[in-house]
């Protein structure tokens, strides 16, 4: 069992509305019935009462829910003895699908890497509980101000097209951005931060984009969903596991170049000496290696 577990709990045992639950979670609401039916499943009881228009809690689900708030608020008053107690301990730093190999080798401070790679936006909402002390993630400025967070730019890492080889783009170096095709995934859970950018990135640069329900946004179904379409797709930034079918190849894309901004998070009233320093040596290492800069040709989105 997990913390975020008994969040999702308490927020829709006091919602009583798995709408307003996944809203207030920043969740999709499949995703958090899933999440629920997993506890339940795991705890061998029966939580809730729920149907289309109804939800209540069980005698046993109102019971969990004082033990719940009671954990939660243990865990609180923890982070808090752990940040006010003189900086002794690790910092906490979590990441998505890039993290640079000096993040886990700085001697002072002392930085562990936290063990569960989730999304931009599940990250960000961990530093804004405490759970973590920094992550380096995806995030759009509303939820920096949501959220309460600073940023820091790491790195515009650019993303490239995959098309199969047959294509005619191919006899070029690039690919026109208008030409190219993003996927939508209708897990928001799992693909908030990407469907929030693809989507922006076809509306501004007039690309099209293919609505998918299998996770295809990395992986052999991303692959699978290239040579289905026969066309350019803008890869994501989500490493793959698995290698590119000798079928198909990458291109940079240009008019614009679209630029995934990996930034350094922490929270903004955080101002432990410790924090400052690795955020400083972080931002000068990415400084040196030129991470930091943009292209000199367009780019998407524009500096901000």
């Amino acid at each position: 069992m997990e913390l975020r577990q008994l969040t999702y709990f308490v927020a829709v045992a006091e919602e009583l509305h798995f709408g307003r639950a996944a809203e207030r979670l920043h969740l999709a609401g499949p995703s958090l019935s899933q999440q629920i039916s997993n506890l339940e499943r795991e705890l061998g009881t029966q939580l809730l009462v729920r149907d289309r228009r109804h939800v209540e809690l069980t005698p046993a689900g109102s019971q969990f829910l004082t033990d719940a708030r009671e954990v939660l608020g243990a865990a609180v008053r923890a982070f808090d003895r752990a940040r006010e107690g003189a900086g002794e301990l690790p910092l906490r730093l979590g990441y998505v699908s890039w993290l640079p190999p000096e993040a886990a080798a700085m001697p002072d401070p002392r930085v562990r890497i936290d063990e569960w790679v989730l999304p931009s936006h599940t990250q960000a909402a961990r530093v804004a509980e405490g759970s973590l002390d920094l992550a380096i993630a995806w995030i759009e400025e509303a939820d920096i101000e949501r959220h309460n967070l600073a940023a820091h730019l790491l790195w515009y890492e650019r993303l490239e097209a995959v098309l199969p080889r047959a294509h005619p783009a191919t006899r070029h170096k690039s690919v026109p951005a208008a030409e190219i095709t993003v996927l939508i995934d209708v897990d928001e859970a799992s693909w908030r931060s990407w469907n929030r950018y693809a989507s922006a990135f076809a509306k501004a640069n007039q690309a099209s984009v293919t609505d998918i329900d299998d996770g295809g946004i990395a992986g052999p179904a991303f692959f699978d969903h290239v040579a289905r379409l026969r066309r350019p797709v803008l890869d994501s930034p989500k490493r793959h596991t698995a290698p590119m079918p000798p079928t198909l190849t990458r291109r940079p894309v240009r008019s614009p170049v679209p630029l995934w901004a990996w930034a350094l998070l922490h929270r903004a009233d955080d101002t432990r000496p410790m924090v400052a320093r690795a955020t400083r040596t972080l931002i000068d290492h990415a400084s040196a290696l030129g991470w930091r800069t943009p292209p000199s040709d367009p780019y998407w989105p524009p500096a901000s």
